[in-house]
């Protein structure tokens, strides 16, 4: 099948015009090398997910694409990252490939399609930009890549012809990562193939040991990215945010794949922007700097991560005062956190701590019963976002489940979500006092629901005033340096 998105070979005006005797040149000479593939540690783990997948539908063939290269521009791709759902079910990391779960008598038979290596009897290897290895490298061979992921294999050419035997009301599609897969096989209807998605994001909510491991590692490459950006973060003068993004950013490529959203490196009133990623300002001692940041490690899980610190070292009296109230905020949701309690528990926990302490700044204009009521819920003027979500592969993971499997749900042991209240403070409020305009503050840890109530992953970074401003000032005086 075509690869969506990419200019056809020799198509573009900077590509070689090659003669024949060079083509038959460039085709002789090779020697056969095989790579030194075992099998993955964590195989069996993919295939009892796929068992899992397999018994939800049973009788159905089941289509997950990996998704496709998108293009920057021109001719020039976006670094590619596979969607979660594949990459749960099969390890796999290869652009444009796709699972394939047929019935058989037991359940399914699963087969990966997918690009091979590059032939040395076709041009491919050395004029496809896209797919020949003397311009991205080597590939597995199907055998190779079969062991390495303990799963059947089959070349990505022979899929059309899968799909189109395909009956459509006996087939489910992950829609919306492969034009060209959604294309060949027609819906039944849309609906079956939704409820394909948030049975995947249902079966993901739960992380298994493995899993667990793998956002530990996220974690703690994360803790170390952030106390890179401390010692690279002067107290008595500006610097980029951007500087401090870029210092972020070469551990989460040290240690793991890449950060796993872009960063918001928030100075100033910048901070009061939820998702502020241009990081085009600058630090400024006496004021605070917002860092939410996480690696994505080498298996794509990933951290997310917030701490908010005075620039300067230490904080005024009223930055300290808005942070120690987003801590209590943040300590009554982790206190909150154990399995049976709803997730919108959780969210009132924080929430209500918060209401009361902008009362207590003489913020709120209402009592704080009132504020919290459903129909009002005024006190999110200067808070807007809930308390967190899950994680895992993706920073917002399980997005696809159903509500009433999450936010309208409750927590499960095994479930791994943030714990992140915040309040904005808007330069241009003028419903606040004038010293507040442009303050904003936000904590935000990693907390798997035990099976007697919550474990902080990210607890090697400080929380407390006391704590940052300490661990703040220790950093400072280390030398920075990758192992």
């Amino acid at each position: 099948m075509d690869t969506a998105g990419q200019a056809p070979v020799g198509s573009q005006s900077h590509d070689p015009d090659f003669p024949e005797r060079f083509r038959a040149f460039m085709r002789t000479g090779w020697r056969e090398t095989a790579l030194d593939v075992t099998p993955r540690a964590e195989a069996p783990d993919h295939a009892k997910r796929r068992a899992d997948l397999s018994a939800a539908f049973p009788g159905e063939t089941l289509v997950i694409p990996a998704g496709v290269e998108s293009v920057r521009n021109n001719d020039v791709h976006h670094a590619f990252r596979p969607a979660s759902d594949h990459v749960w079910l099969t390890g796999g990391h290869d652009p444009a490939a796709v699972l394939v779960l047929r019935p058989t008598g037991g359940g399914h038979d699963a087969t990966l399609y997918l690009h091979p290596r590059s032939p040395r009897d076709t041009d491919e290897f050395f004029t496809d930009r896209n797919l020949g290895e003397l311009w991205i490298g080597r590939r597995h061979t199907l055998a190779e890549k079969s062991v390495e992921l303990q799963l059947h294999t089959a070349h990505l050419d022979e899929l059309a012809a899968v799909l189109d035997d395909c009956a459509p009301g006996r087939t489910r599609v992950l829609r919306g990562y492969d034009s060209a897969v959604d294309a060949r096989v027609r819906s039944a209807a849309p609906e079956r193939d939704q409820e394909l998605a948030w049975v995947l994001g249902e079966l993901r909510l739960v992380k298994d040991a493995w899993e667990l491991e793998q956002l530990q590692d996220a974690i703690d490459a994360t803790v170390r990215g952030f106390e890179d950006a401390a010692r690279a973060l002067p107290a008595d003068r500006p610097v980029s945010e951007r500087l401090i993004e870029g210092v972020f950013w070469l551990r989460a490529r040290h240690d793991g794949n890449d950060v796993g959203y872009s960063s918001i490196v928030g100075a100033g009133a910048h901070a009061a922007i939820l998702h502020w990623t241009r990081n085009d300002g600058q630090t400024r001692p006496g004021e605070l700097l917002l860092l939410d940041m996480g690696v994505e490690n080498r298996n794509l899980y990933t951290a997310d991560v917030t701490r908010t610190v005075p620039v300067s070292g230490a904080f005024t009296p009223l930055q300290r005062e808005v942070y120690d109230l987003v801590h209590r905020s943040q300590q009554a949701g982790i206190d909150a956190v154990r399995p049976g309690v709803a997730f919108d528990d959780v969210h009132q926990a924080c929430m209500r701590v918060l209401a009361e302490g902008l009362a207590g700044l003489g913020v709120l204009p209402v009592s704080v019963d009132e504020a919290m009521e459903k129909d009002s819920i005024l006190y999110r003027r200067w808070t807007l976002h809930g308390f967190g979500h899950m994680l895992g592969l993706d920073v917002h993971d399980c997005a696809a489940a159903r509500k009433e499997r999450y936010r309208e749900g409750h927590l499960e042991a095994g479930f791994v979500l943030t714990v992140e209240p915040g309040l904005y403070f808007q330069p241009e409020d003028d419903l606040i006092p004038a010293e507040l305009r442009g303050l904003a503050v936000r904590i935000e840890d990693d907390v798997l629901v035990t099976p007697t109530g919550a474990r902080n992953l990210s607890a090697g970074l400080p929380r407390t005033a006391d704590e940052v401003e300490s661990w703040l000032a220790a950093r400072r005086g280390e030398e920075f340096r990758l192992p």
